[in-house]
């Protein structure tokens, strides 16, 4: 098919087509797909200048991002400004940070109409000149070079620059100079590496490139003294680095870190390691400790490391704010992996517990664990814990010991939620009533079950029945105990039925709602079947017939009956028997007041109805999609079924006599407001987010456990239980809640311990030579503000001098340790504390194995 031209494209974005509405239809689908097309291509601008007539060009690489290679569109490329040393001028220009220095260059010298050989350009960071940016193929990225910093251009001559300085010419070498002697004493190849270590060390390319991008020729290879006021230095701002200044100033506080550090740790880099950074980063990282030990209260520009960071984490490159807690995970592995002793990583075959002691199962998988990983952050930063799985099906329980490198806490004002529930009743003998109950967020449906049963003194004999009702039908059953509540969503409608005990062994009923709507179209009258109100459920014991089931939706509605009543005829007062035809007419009218549901009285009132005329009401069997097409009769036999679902098809004396709104409108689970302003919570305990992270809870849905025993994937409940503490043990609160729509954070007051946090209570190995279990505080990573335009920041207790800093980026001062204990506390860092034989606090714990 041709599209007609023209296609005229409006400026709402619709389109006016010169043709007729079915040929229009048809147009509009094809200019669909094409669109389509071109989006699934990545034709985007193809898509948008079509729409929006044209626009101006905005032309962006495609780059790849980290040594994986994954390619991303570079919207905002570098930023540079130049700055004329002759005349202090200034121009901005904009280049790929893939591009190469001799682009730059290129670009530079015909900015400023002169020769790449007559120029030459200086890092110019911070208004301080770093390094020479040799003409080469070395990317912008790589020469470490930041989002709107300043580059110095100045003039030279053969051998020496000419650097224009107020009136005076000042001599510049074109090459930094360089020692003949390194700093460990051996002598300087032609790359300025130390050819004590050039047999050690070379292992090709790979070591060249760690050593290249260090900063100023740092070297790294001899042990490096704490400076004067060392471990005061903070690390300036490169644009939204808050968040990786904060994680790192609380990794170069850690005592462990810092001495193995300052030694010389080259031999100890595991250069050929598949997963790790091929010694890159543990080299920029430990450059940057030694700096910021060295440097004394100087701050530091943390450019070479986050270069480092970039290439390895793609998801930290750029300029946007990161989260704090994401990059500690991922240097702490990334330094371990680059310091792993092991070579060649050996394979163990995991073991089923099979009721072997717990002491001998977790002895074995920590040994396990160490053949395959043993570097300083194991021997610092890693503990142990048990985590056991029980099948809901088999009751199959799986035990194994994982390591682990931090403990991430749920705060409990995200454990808990608020929940509203409307109550029905089974038996018909009250009208629905809403319970709003308080449950654990990542519950079950067990736990909804057993509030509601507080809540509603819920008999002995009885059970609750929970259902999601959506468009006027039963959507689900929540009749699994381990149904997780997080797929309950605050705008859903959930019911629970108070049914017997005993009902699970009879058969259900199920009776939905509806009616007919009468209206005109061309001229005649049509009526449409719509669904409306709310299912009820109770049960049957062994139903035969239609009347039966008439009986049972009798007595389920009987709590809605209006009071205003019909006086009584002598026939229906007496009881007396009565023909079809008088009962059909009649049998609605027979309640003079609304009766008290289930009384004997009332029984024998509706045996009577049902003994002498047909059914009461309209009902139609329906399907699985609730349609009712079959209608019932009063001799209509029922197949025998653990399920019944029957359309109740209401007509106007329904609604004379039934008052509908009670089944109307029901309230959601949480009605949330738009305007509902955020308040503070109260103070909870360090102590209750450990409890709710060691609680047993059932899995999620994506979670699934594979179960050996019944060979399917089930929704496992887990507990999790501490059995080996490290000597720096990291809590991170979980501050960040998401939900359908909103992303929050959380600044609910934890209070936790400064000295003596002991955790003896929740360790469950009885292994005394693990060490003690009193910890002491001594760094935490802070987040201030909201999502998006938050500020990280944080607390340091300097070893040396026993007093807490306060590390703001660039900005460093002291603080009391009563100001240390904020909302904005996001990871908390503590050490080992030693006891003493009488059990009292001793030594902070040196007992560290080094790598």
């Amino acid at each position: 098919m041709t599209i007609p031209d023209p296609v005229y494209l409006m400026e709402n974005g619709s389109i006016e087509l010169p043709c007729t509405p079915e040929e229009e239809k048809r147009i509009v689908t094809e200019l669909t797909k094409k669109a389509e097309s071109n989006l699934k291509q990545g034709n985007l601008y193809y898509v948008l200048s079509n729409r929006y007539k044209g626009g101006p060009t905005l032309p962006r690489k495609m780059i790849s991002l980290g040594v994986n290679n994954s390619f991303s569109v570079e919207v905002f490329p570098l930023c540079l400004k130049i700055i004329d040393s002759k005349d202090k001028s200034q121009s901005v220009i904009r280049l790929s940070k893939k591009a190469s220095l001799h682009e730059l260059y290129e670009k530079v010298c015909a900015l400023k109409g002169i020769q790449p050989e007559e120029a030459q350009i200086w890092d110019y960071f911070n208004k301080q000149k770093h390094a020479v940016l040799v003409d080469s193929n070395q990317t912008l990225e790589e020469s470490s070079l930041q989002m709107d910093q300043d580059i110095l251009l100045e003039m030279q001559v053969t051998g020496f620059g000419l650097e224009s300085t107020g009136n005076e010419l000042a001599l510049v070498p074109v090459e930094p100079l360089r020692s003949s002697v390194s700093i460990s004493g051996g002598p300087v190849l032609s790359n300025g590496y130390s050819t004590a270590y050039s047999s050690s060390l070379y292992q090709g390319s790979t070591i060249s490139s760690a050593f290249t991008d260090l900063e100023d020729g740092y070297d790294v290879l001899k042990p490096v003294a704490k400076g004067d006021r060392g471990g005061l230095g903070g690390l300036q701002n490169l644009g939204n680095t808050c968040f990786m200044n904060s994680a790192i100033q609380c990794l170069v506080h850690t005592q462990p870190l810092v001495e193995y550090f300052l030694q010389d740790y080259t031999n100890e880099i595991n250069w050929q390691n598949a997963l790790g950074m091929h010694g890159e980063l543990a080299l920029a990282f430990g450059e940057l400790l030694r700096k910021l030990w060295s440097s004394g209260q100087t701050a530091v520009a943390p450019r070479a490391f986050k270069g480092k960071l970039a290439r390895f984490a793609p998801q930290f490159s750029g300029y946007n704010q990161h989260d704090s807690q994401e990059l500690l995970a991922f240097l702490l592995d990334g330094l371990h992996e680059d310091l792993n002793h092991v070579k060649q990583k050996p394979y163990i075959e995991t073991k089923d517990h099979d009721g072997r002691p717990d002491e001998e199962m977790a002895d074995e998988c920590w040994r396990n664990h160490q053949a395959r990983n043993d570097s300083v952050i194991v021997d610092v930063c890693q503990g142990q814990y048990k985590s056991t799985l029980v099948c809901p099906v088999c009751n199959k329980i799986s035990i194994t010991f994982d390591p682990f490198m931090y403990l991430s806490l749920p705060l409990p004002s995200t454990v808990t939620r608020t929940m509203t529930v409307t109550l029905f009743y089974g038996d018909g003998s009250h009208l629905p009533m809403p319970y709003t109950v308080t449950v654990l967020k990542n519950g079950c449906s067990r736990d909804l079950s057993q509030a509601l049963g507080i809540g509603c003194c819920l008999r002995s004999d009885e059970s609750l029945l929970l259902a999601e009702v959506y468009e006027h039908k039963i959507f689900r059953y929540l009749d699994t105990p381990l149904e997780p509540l997080n797929s309950i969503k605050d705008d859903d409608h959930i019911v629970a039925y108070r049914l017997p005990k005993k009902g699970t062994e009879l058969t259900r009923l199920e009776i939905c709602h509806r009616y007919q709507e009468k209206y005109m179209s061309d001229s005649s009258k049509v009526s449409e079947r719509k669904l409306f109100l709310t299912p009820l459920v109770t049960y049957l014991e062994n139903p035969q017939t239609g009347a039966d089931i008439d009986l049972a939706v009798s007595r389920m509605l009987s709590p809605f009956r209006r009071k205003a009543f019909l006086p009584l005829t002598k026939n229906n007062s007496s009881m007396e028997i009565c023909s079809a035809s008088e009962a059909d007419e009649e049998s609605m009218y027979c309640c003079s007041t609304q009766l008290e549901p289930g009384s004997q009285s009332k029984h024998i009132t509706e045996q009577a109805e049902i003994s002498c005329r047909e059914l009461s009401f309209r009902l139609f069997i329906a399907d699985d999609r609730v349609l009712g097409s079959r209608p019932i009769v009063k001799d209509l036999p029922i197949k025998s079924s653990r399920l019944v679902k029957v359309m109740l098809e209401w007509t106007d004396k329904e609604h004379e006599f039934y008052d509908a709104s009670y089944l109307k409108d029901f309230p959601e689970v949480r009605k949330t407001e738009l305007t509902e302003k955020k308040t503070r919570q109260e103070a909870i305990s360090l102590f209750s987010c450990l409890d709710a992270f060691l609680k047993e809870e059932p899995l999620g849905p994506e979670d699934m456990w594979y179960c050996p025993r019944c060979k399917e994937h089930r929704q496992a409940t887990k507990k999790l239980d501490l059995w080996r503490l490290p000597e720096i043990l990291v809590f991170h609160l979980k501050r960040f809640s998401y939900s359908r729509w909103l992303k929050n954070k959380l600044d609910t007051f934890v209070n936790f311990p400064i000295h003596n946090l002991d955790l003896s209570k929740y360790v469950r190995s009885k292994d005394t030579c693990t060490g003690s279990n009193i910890y002491e505080l001594y760094a935490i990573s802070n987040h201030y503000s909201s999502l998006g335009g938050g500020h990280y920041s944080a607390y340091a207790k300097l070893i040396d001098d026993n007093r807490w800093y306060h590390f703001d980026d660039a900005h460093v001062s002291p603080v009391s340790e009563a100001e240390i204990e904020t909302s904005a506390a996001y990871v908390l860092f503590y050490r080992r504390v030693n006891c003493q034989p009488n059990g009292a606090v001793g030594e902070l714990s040196q007992d560290h194995g080094t790598a």
